[in-house]
């Protein structure tokens, strides 16, 4: 498939989430019932559906775990250097900062990104790899971040709060429930099937359209320079690591493989920057970032998909 094609509708439709909040068509309150509907109910079904149905032998793979995860904590570092000693060098240490700017600069938008950019260019049939790695990701990185942030910060961490947020997140809670059918062999009943499949419809166009409509409300701040900085680890450096540690060490299957870069070029994830806001730290950069990376996006997924296809 023509790698125009692939970007075009995905493009289309975050353009127009986007063009329908800048011309008041819609506002902030009726993105927020979308965006429920979407992340609530159409998405879950969606990951449901699919996670219960695939074939866990070809999704369950220790080495495509280690080649996308090994990068992201690389890069991660990478962020908190960078924070540590280039943006924040005349400041003492703020280690809820640095967290917070290395999440910036690995955390992918996959759900909302990376799973419409592999169905369009490699088929459904291979988003199985990506359940995967999306269940761990939230979970992991904003671990990390709240951990690292709580060494220079006297505000404690509690892992059940963590443990429970996680534990109910629509995302992780549809992908678990459907891997618990799925290694169960449990088979739904057609009426219950045909419903979630009507559900699960719009999902990867209403997570598009929630993306660009809620591009609309961030500003990239005076501080360009972090967003642009962590916008070009995340889409260029991070993929670029996937690809050679996948590739040269651990010898990935090349759909395995594509699969992996493509989601590990995903832009930042919006709820990067809801961490900052929680933590308050970074907020601007990472609403900079969220936007910037998105835009840059266009040019990455291309270059990517050129290498790759």
């Amino acid at each position: 498939m023509h790698i125009f094609s692939i970007i075009f509708p995905l493009i289309f439709i975050v353009a127009l989430g986007y063009s329908c909040c800048r011309l008041k068509f819609f506002d902030k309150q009726h993105i927020a019932g979308l965006s429920k509907f979407t992340f609530y109910i159409s998405l879950p079904a969606f990951l449901l559906l699919n996670m219960s149905q695939i074939n866990l032998q070809q999704s369950i793979s220790l080495f495509a775990f280690l080649s996308f995860y090994i990068p992201v904590l690389s890069v991660f570092g990478v962020g908190i250097l960078i924070d540590r000693f280039y943006l924040s060098k005349k400041h003492l240490k703020n280690y809820q900062q640095h967290g917070v700017f290395g999440l910036a600069s690995s955390y992918s938008n996959m759900v909302l990104v990376g799973i419409p950019i592999v169905i369009a260019s490699l088929g459904k049939e291979m988003i199985a790899i990506a359940f995967m790695i999306i269940t761990f990701h939230s979970t992991l990185l904003f671990a990390l971040t709240f951990l690292i942030g709580a060494k220079g910060s006297s505000d404690k961490f509690s892992w059940s709060h963590f443990g429970k947020s996680m534990v109910l997140n629509p995302i992780v809670l549809s992908i678990g429930c459907g891997l618990i059918l799925n290694i169960l062999g449990v088979t739904l009943f057609t009426d219950l099937v045909n419903s979630l499949e009507l559900l699960a419809k719009p999902a990867i166009a209403c997570a598009l359209f929630v993306l660009g409509a809620n591009l609309a409300f961030y500003k990239i701040a005076a501080n360009w320079q972090p967003a642009l900085i962590a916008s070009v680890l995340k889409i260029f450096l991070l993929p670029a690591l996937v690809l050679l540690v996948g590739t040269y060490v651990f010898k990935l299957d090349t759909q395995i493989l594509n699969v992996l870069v493509l989601l590990s070029a995903s832009p930042v994830g919006v709820n990067a920057y809801l961490i900052a806001t929680q933590i308050k730290q970074h907020e601007a950069t990472l609403a900079g970032a969220v936007v910037l990376s998105t835009i840059l996006s266009v040019i990455s997924f291309t270059f990517w998909l050129a290498l790759l296809l």
